[in-house]
């Protein structure tokens, strides 16, 4: 009886040490809508794409600054509805969403982010286009495979996920929106239902 109970307490302890090491807040739910949110901003970009009579889409372009505003406001979007519906979760579970965890997840996931974007924009500058699709996944993948080490270990499978993805659109590089739409919107949709099942609806 004494050895199950003292095997009770080194349970609930390592339990207590890995809920103070991660951030266990994330909201499934929120990758879900951030996938829809994607999917429906590609849409916008395959028509702008569509309806642009001109051979190549410039940077100085009407139509590449819609394409930034769409991404833009997808971006918004996600972070926007991550943020509420993580509040709402940790609010449940007793968690405050700012703490020592949470802080070391956005460091390591934004670091990677932050790279990425930089090299995309220098890539843009020198007219490299096919290559930004592939960097965009790769980094994002990079930077959740980073934050994974400080939150759900699904995080590191989505990572894992994006990282392959950009390397097979390095060979696919005219097919770049179409693997934003796997990268960005049917992986967020698929690994968001999954945490969701696992852990918010406990």
């Amino acid at each position: 009886m004494e050895t199950k109970d003292y095997l009770k307490d080194i349970q609930e302890i390592k339990n207590m040490m890995s809920q103070s090491t991660q951030f266990i807040s994330l909201s499934g739910l929120s990758g879900v809508l951030a996938g829809f949110y994607a999917l429906i901003g590609a849409a916008i970009v395959n028509e702008l794409i569509a309806n642009d009579n001109a051979e190549f889409i410039t940077l100085e372009s009407t139509t590449f600054k819609q394409i930034l505003l769409t991404a833009a406001i997808v971006l918004l979007l996600s972070l926007g509805t991550a943020y509420l519906m993580t509040a709402r979760k940790a609010k449940k579970i007793g968690e405050t969403v700012w703490n020592a965890s949470s802080r070391r997840l956005l460091v390591n996931f934004f670091i990677p982010l932050f790279t990425g974007g930089i090299f995309a924009i220098l890539l843009l500058k020198q007219g490299t286009y096919g290559l930004i699709a592939p960097i965009t996944l790769i980094f994002y993948g990079l930077a959740c495979v980073n934050a994974s080490k400080y939150t759900l270990r699904d995080v590191r499978y989505l990572g894992i996920t994006e990282i392959i993805l950009g390397l097979i659109a390095v060979a696919f590089s005219g097919y770049g929106l179409y693997f934003w739409i796997l990268g960005f919107g049917v992986c967020h949709i698929v690994y968001g239902s999954v945490m969701y099942f696992k852990y918010d609806r406990k």
